[in-house]
């Protein structure tokens, strides 16, 4: 096949405008630190780097739940240990009602601080996180205590549900009950102290004395002072058990999303001593083509007319 003039003209055209080409390439690399800007010089690694930014949207949100489910679990062990507080009060002031050397009326300023405590308790189970009761199971809108016809507060009756759990999802298919009901355990620590103060205000110490308890009673079913320390305990141990899987989850969650960001700029992100490596070839091959090309290129006659 016989090489003409034209042919070589048109050949070194075309391979400066491939070097060109390929300088532009490595040069958006460099600048914008992204292996491609458009979709369509690499659709495999943009179609993946929209599966991993999905994935990172999907644990960020799961990190949001899982700091509320931190934030609804710690409060509530911080309430319980309130309560054990309030309680180990209660059982000073009910010894020393039950004292023989005390007289009516000094029960009657104990009973006092007795009342005082038990509304506390009764603020202590209307706690709130974002605006919602955390201790009335799935009905979070409603307050455990409200106050009836007369002003007094007692147990809601508008409460339907009171051991319903509040779930949040925490991963895919994984969610975790974020509340422990506190009905039952608010319920009978009211009850316990309403026939403590009943005792108090009658003088009858041998009741005073019952209220006690002296470590006898059924934590599943609380009614006097050491059954209550018991239930207490239990609950306790049950929010503490939720925490260590919160915790868990929360580390996992960290671990996915780091794994996650290094895949995706594995994916995308230049690597610049490669691209500036290429770059340094990429100008070294068109200086040379440009040599080449300018030594084909035959002389015309306006090289002869300057």
């Amino acid at each position: 096949m016989r090489v003409t003039q034209s042919m070589l003209n048109s050949n070194m055209l075309r391979n400066l405008n491939t070097s060109y080409n390929s300088m532009s390439n490595l040069q958006e690399q460099i600048q914008s630190g992204r292996k491609f800007v458009r979709a369509s010089d690499d659709p495999v690694a943009a179609i993946k780097g929209m599966g991993y930014r999905s994935d990172l949207n999907k644990i960020t949100q799961f990190e949001r739940n899982i700091g509320e489910v931190q934030t609804w679990v710690d409060t509530t062990d911080a309430t319980f240990g309130e309560v054990g507080d309030a309680v180990n009060r209660l059982r000073e002031l009910f010894v020393q009602a039950a004292n023989d050397s005390n007289t009516a009326d000094d029960r009657q300023k104990i009973g006092v601080e007795i009342g005082q405590i038990q509304e506390q308790i009764r603020d202590m189970a209307n706690t709130q996180v974002a605006g919602k009761y955390i201790f009335s199971g799935t009905n979070t809108q409603k307050p455990l205590f409200a106050a009836d016809e007369t002003g007094n507060r007692v147990l809601n009756s508008e409460i339907i549900a009171p051991n319903g759990k509040v779930n949040m999802e925490v991963f895919d298919g994984i969610t975790l009950d974020v509340n422990t009901p506190g009905y039952e355990l608010f319920k009978s620590i009211d009850e316990t102290l309403t026939k403590g103060l009943e005792a108090i205000n009658s003088n009858d110490q041998s009741a005073i004395s019952a209220m006690l308890g002296d470590g006898v009673g059924d934590p599943a079913n609380p009614s006097n002072l050491s059954s209550i320390q018991s239930a207490l305990l239990v609950t306790r141990a049950e929010v503490g058990a939720k925490q260590n899987r919160v915790d868990m989850m929360e580390s996992r969650l960290s671990g996915l999303s780091i794994n996650t960001t290094k895949q995706m700029s594995l994916n995308e992100d230049t690597d610049y001593a490669k691209a500036i490596s290429d770059m340094t070839v990429a100008e070294s091959i068109h200086s040379a083509a440009l040599s080449v090309g300018a030594k084909i290129m035959q002389q015309t006659l306006v090289d002869f007319i300057r």
